[in-house]
């Protein structure tokens, strides 16, 4: 389980990293906002990020999250949550990441995100992740509440 925690941890940083960099208006790895917008939100005509507010919320779910992964995977302890709430948080954030993952292929979701090059990724990349970072949060969620319990 250690090595699926800090696997899931360093995941989940770097896309913390990434949506801090465009909290600061930063817009890696492309050169401008409009190519940005197009390449990670997708929405139909976009032109603009989202605020720089929302993108620092991401940026801290995601510091969140990482940080539960390490607590369920029992790398690090806490003193500010029970048990029961580390594996109810666990279990949430796998559904959020498998029902985002899910929605990717889904027709609803690519009329709302048509533009290119997200569509694409999105395929390829931002929903399998997704998925993948749900399956392995289930997993230590799974394995942590299954050792709690005892």
């Amino acid at each position: 389980m250690t090595a699926l925690a800090i696997t899931l941890f360093i995941a989940l940083l770097g896309i913390a990293v990434a949506h801090a960099l465009w909290g600061l208006r930063i817009w890696w790895p492309v050169s401008d906002e409009r190519t940005l917008a197009r390449t990670v939100v997708g929405a139909a005509s976009i032109e603009r990020m989202p605020p720089a507010h929302q993108c620092i919320a991401v940026t801290l779910v995601m510091i969140a999250v990482a940080a539960l992964t390490l607590q369920l995977g029992g790398i690090s302890k806490t003193t500010w949550a029970t048990a029961t709430t580390l594996s109810i948080a666990g279990f949430a954030a796998s559904a959020v990441f498998v029902l985002r993952g899910i929605a990717g292929f889904l027709p609803f979701w690519a009329k709302l995100t048509p533009e290119q090059p997200f569509r694409r990724y999105d395929q390829w990349m931002y929903s399998p992740l997704s998925l993948m970072l749900g399956i392995g949060i289930f997993i230590l969620s799974q394995n942590f509440s299954a050792t709690v319990a005892g």
